[in-house]
Order: C-alpha cells, then sequence, then structure tokens
C-alpha cells in the first residue's frame, strides 16, 4: 500500500520481489543514533528503513509523520525538513537528479 504525505511517498512493507527488481540491498548503507537535525534534499532520495523510526516535519506544512523499518519512501529533489530520529535508523539509499 502506498500513500503521499506532504509529497513524500512511502510504501509500507514492500513485498521481497519489488526490493530485489529495486536492488535495495546494492544501494549505500547510513545509519544515525537518536537525534534531530534539519536536511535539505539535494537530490531525489528514494530509502528503504532497515531499522529504526523517524518522525518527520516538512518545512512549509503543519504536523508530521512517521516513518520505520520496512518502508519505502521517496523524498523529492529540494525538499526541507527536520528529522527527527526516535529509534536509531539504519537505511539503504539511492540518489537520482531528476
Amino acid at each position: 500500500m502506498s500513500t503521499e504525505i506532504f509529497g513524500v511517498k512511502i510504501e509500507k512493507n514492500p513485498p521481497p520481489s519489488k526490493l530485489a527488481h529495486l536492488g535495495v540491498t546494492s544501494w549505500p548503507k547510513w545509519g544515525c543514533p537518536p537525534s534531530k537535525f534539519p536536511w535539505t534534499f539535494k537530490a531525489t532520495e528514494t530509502m528503504y528503513l532497515v531499522e529504526g523510526k523517524v518522525k518527520v516535519n516538512v518545512d512549509g506544512f503543519e504536523g508530521s509523520f512517521e516513518i520505520k523499518a520496512g518502508d519505502l519512501v521517496v523524498f523529492p529533489k529540494g525538499m526541507k525538513i527536520t528529522w527527527d530520529v526516535i529509534e536509531a535508523v539504519n537505511k539503504h539509499y539511492s540518489l537520482e537528479n531528476k
């Protein structure tokens, strides 16, 4: 099931076949402990959270949403957010300059 919140596409628990087709396990990895910091996406970023939970606040929008382990998420190029890591994150990511 795929949803869109504030322009961010989120697919919860995509099937293993989709992850294999995208080549997720070959993407670079990134992780961080619980923390809070601003971030601007310099490219369209697709990420797959292996572990963790993050509360995301998007500049210009009221409220926030959470992403967590098992989510496949696409943030558009140029989006400014505040990344509030609730549980330590381990993710695979892919960047595109669309």
